[in-house]
Order: structure tokens, then C-alpha cells, then sequence
């Protein structure tokens, strides 16, 4: 058998074994296992994405009169903030290494100093980055101690008492000029129109007061004399008694201190009583407003407004088209103002890198700024360096541009012309020398001459 002849390959073996061995077979080797396969080479990880930058709100604090006599006045502020605040998020800011956002938090005073230092210890509260504001120097005052205790930046746009920066904050700026500098002119400029005896009335507010104060200082300087002094308030109506008095005194000119909502009608009741004095006042009556509510009665009338107009400013057109396009009406007082204090506010944050109060607070002072209303730049005490004032008359229910007096604006103006009107004759000159010479070294002189003539210019 098979089977037999296979058992002798294995002598000796047990018959279970042989059988097992005669299954697979004398001399057959066992197939080798196969190896697994070596495993497939891991990618290398690749590199972590950076983290995001991290996003900061910045919240600036906003405050102006929202309800009251005011509110036209405080819609415009709040309109010329918003305006600001959307550009700087357009623009995607960085700072410290985060992404910016900035937020305002509008908050209404009133007008009333009680009411200012509520909503600003509220501001302080709610640990606002900054605060543009307020709008009157009442408010703007009282609430200047609450910023500068928590060492919170205040920029103004609109409040000229000049105790807001004579306090001695460090947090206290403000962006057009003060009391001082208005009074001066305008008591120069009543002078001017020939005017020999003038009345003063005022609201008793910090703003209607301390204007008043500083015009009849400064027209008794000029030489006019003060024949009546009267006082009403921010909330009055009616001026018929005070004006009556006045009338017996029979002023060349009528000077208001105060704002719109008292000046109209007071201009309106003028006219009533049939008292032709001049009627002149500061900014805060050199509004649509207050021909509004004067009628007719505001023609030919006088004020004045802190900065150069907006139209012979270099960014002022192209302020008030997109002011004017965005928000369908015209402006009514301090949005320019308060467009650039908030620029003004963000520029310091970008040149500190930061964002906090007490490391940006430093460099608003540094300040030096190209904005809409003029070139920013603030003194010791905060307030704004050359302040130039405007004058304006009222024409057919237009404020009629007169001019600009004061402030390193006119200045820089008039040196700008004279350097162009030397340049001129420079020019001319060497032109009659090349024309006589005829030579060429005489013609490239005066193309030498003209660019350096250019160049001084552009300078200026």
C-alpha cells in the first residue's frame, strides 16, 4: 500500500503520527506565511492655522440734549458721531493687536447740568473708552469732574466756556474755539459796523453767560458803551418786557448770548416792537432753526461761528454731500465738529496702539490733525490751538458768509497769499531778465525760480 511504503521515511514513528505526516507528505515543506505589508507612511501634520485676532468693542460715550428745546441741536451731534463711527468700522481697524469695533452709547442731558452728571456717571459706569461730549458748557462742566476722576478722555465739540479747561483735567479737550476767542471778535466785529452803544441779554446758562460776558468786555474795549444789561433763560418764550426796557435805551445793537430755541423769537419780538437795533449772536443762534422760528424778522441780522466754513475747508464739501446724502437734511450746527472729535479720539488710540484711557490719554494731547472743521491740535489746557471765528449775516432765510477773523487758519491763509504774490514778482522778474538776455541759463532760471516759487506754496 501507499501508505505502508510511506511509513518508511519515518522508522520508529507511531502509527497516529505517521498518519498525520502521511497527509501532507515524506519530504514536502510547509508554504511560508506571507508578511504583512509594511504600513503606509504618515503625512506630516500640517502647520496650525494662527488663532484669530481677538475683537474689542470700543465703546465711546455720546452725550447732547436728545428731548427739549435742544433736540434739533442733539440729533445733529449724534448724527455727525454715528457718521464717524461707521467709517472708522469701515475701515477694519486694528489696534494692539485686536480687531476694533467701536459702539456709541448715546445719552441724553437735557441740557440740564443735574441731568449731565447722572448720564455721565452712567458713561463711567458702564466703563465707556471715551466721551464725546457734551453739547452745552452747563452740561459739559459738571460732568467734565466725573470723566476726570475715572481718567476717562472727554473731547468737546461745542462747549466754549472757558472754565470747561481752565479746571486743570487732564481728560478735558475740546475741538473748536473757546468763549474768549468768540467774545474778542465779536465785539470787534460790532465795533466795526459802526456801532456806538450796544444791549446785552443772555439765557443765565454757562454757555449765554460767559459769551455775554466776553463780548461786553470785549466791546467796551473797542469803545462801545453798554446801555442795558438783561437776563431771561433757556426755556423762556416771551422777551417782550426785557425788550421794552431796552427799546427806552435805544441801542444801536442788541447782543444775545444763547442758543436758537430763545434767540428767534427774541429776533421775531424785535422786530414787534419795532426796536431797529442790529441783532448779533454767538454760534448757538447761527442755525436753520433760528431763522425758522424768526421769519423774516432774522434778515439782515448778525452771528458767528467758531472755525472757517465748511466750503472753504479742504474736506468740507465732501463732509457736508455725504452728511446731506446719508441722513436727508442739512446740518444744523456742530456735526463737522463732532465728526472730527471722534476721529480725533480714534487717531490717538492708533498712535498709542491702544485702547485703554490711561495709555491713550497722553497722545490726544500730541494731537495734530487735518480734520474737517480745521487742523486739530490742542494747547495745555486742552483747548484748541488758533481758533479762528466766522461771521455771518442772515439773508433770505441763508446764512450769507462775511468773514473770517482770528486763528492760525487766516494766518496761514494770508502767508500763503503773500509768499504766492513775492513768488509772482519773483517770477516776473527773472522772465524780463531771460527776455533781455535771451539767453538760455536766463530761462532755465526761470523755471528754477517758478518751481521753488511752487514748491514755498505748497508749503505754505
Amino acid at each position: 500500500m501507499a501508505f505502508s511504503r510511506n511509513l518508511s521515511c519515518f522508522p520508529g514513528i507511531t502509527l497516529a503520527l505517521a498518519a498525520s505526516i502521511a497527509l501532507i507528505g515524506c519530504g514536502q515543506k510547509e508554504e511560508p506565511k506571507p508578511q504583512a505589508a509594511a504600513p503606509a507612511a504618515v503625512p506630516a501634520p500640517a502647520p496650525a492655522a494662527p488663532p484669530p485676532k481677538p475683537e474689542v468693542t470700543v465703546k465711546l460715550g455720546h452725550v447732547a440734549p436728545m428731548t427739549g428745546p435742544q433736540a434739533h441741536l442733539g440729533k445733529d451731534n449724534e448724527n455727525g458721531a454715528k457718521l464717524a463711527v461707521e467709517e472708522l468700522n469701515a475701515q477694519a481697524l486694528e489696534i494692539g493687536g485686536a480687531k476694533i469695533k467701536f459702539e456709541l452709547l448715546v445719552e441724553d442731558d437735557g441740557a440740564d447740568p443735574k441731568q449731565g452728571t447722572i448720564v455721565a456717571q452712567k458713561l463711567v459706569d458702564a466703563k465707556v473708552n471715551g466721551v464725546i461730549g457734551h453739547l452745552n458748557s452747563g452740561t459739559t462742566i459738571p460732568a467734565s469732574k466725573l470723566y476726570a476722576d475715572a481718567g476717562i478722555p472727554q473731547i468737546s465739540p461745542s462747549a466754549t466756556n472757558p472754565k470747561y479747561t481752565q479746571q486743570g483735567f487732564a481728560t478735558a479737550f475740546r475741538v473748536m474755539a473757546n468763549d474768549i476767542q468768540q467774545g474778542k471778535v465779536l465785539g470787534e466785529f460790532a465795533a466795526k459796523q459802526g456801532v456806538k452803544t450796544v444791549a446785552i441779554i443772555d439765557d443765565r446758562s454757562a454757555y449765554g453767560q460767559g459769551l455775554a460776558d466776553e463780548f461786553k468786555k470785549a466791546a467796551e474795549t473797542a469803545g462801545l458803551k453798554v446801555v442795558a444789561t438783561e437776563y431771561t433763560n433757556d426755556k423762556a418764550t416771551d422777551f417782550k418786557a426785557i425788550l421794552t426796557k431796552i427799546k427806552s435805551k435805544k441801542p444801536d445793537m442788541v447782543f444775545y448770548g444763547g442758543m436758537d430755541a430763545q434767540g428767534g423769537p427774541l429776533a421775531k419780538q424785535m422786530k414787534e416792537l419795532g426796536l431797529k437795533a442790529k441783532f448779533l449772536g454767538g454760534d448757538g443762534v447761527c442755525t436753520p432753526e433760528f431763522m425758522k422760528l424768526g421769519g423774516p424778522a432774522t434778515d439782515g441780522h448778525y452771528c458767528s461761528m467758531p472755525g472757517v466754513p465748511l466750503e472753504k475747508m479742504a474736506k468740507g464739501p465732501a463732509f457736508k454731500e455725504k452728511f446731506v446724502k446719508k441722513y436727508n437734511t442739512e446740518i444744523q450746527l456742530y456735526a463737522p465738529n463732532v465728526y472730527d472729535a471722534v476721529m480725533v479720539m480714534a487717531d490717538s488710540m492708533k498712535r498709542a496702539n491702544s485702547v485703554e484711557p490711561a495709555k491713550y490719554l497722553p497722545e490726544v494731547g500730541k494731537t495734530s490733525y487735518e480734520g474737517v472743521t480745521a487742523k486739530i491740535e490742542f494747547d495745555e489746557k486742552g483747548d484748541l490751538k488758533g481758533g479762528a471765528i466766522s461771521l455771518y449775516q442772515y439773508k433770505a432765510g441763508q446764512l450769507s458768509y462775511v468773514e473770517t477773523l482770528g486763528g492760525g487758519v487766516v494766518e496761514a491763509v494770508k502767508e500763503a497769499a503773500q509768499a504766492t504774490g513775492e513768488a509772482a514778482k519773483a517770477v516776473a522778474g527773472a522772465a524780463v531778465d531771460a527776455a533781455k538776455e535771451g539767453t538760455k541759463a536766463a530761462a532755465e532760471a526761470v523755471k528754477s525760480t517758478a518751481d521753488a516759487t511752487k514748491a514755498a506754496v505748497e508749503k505754505k
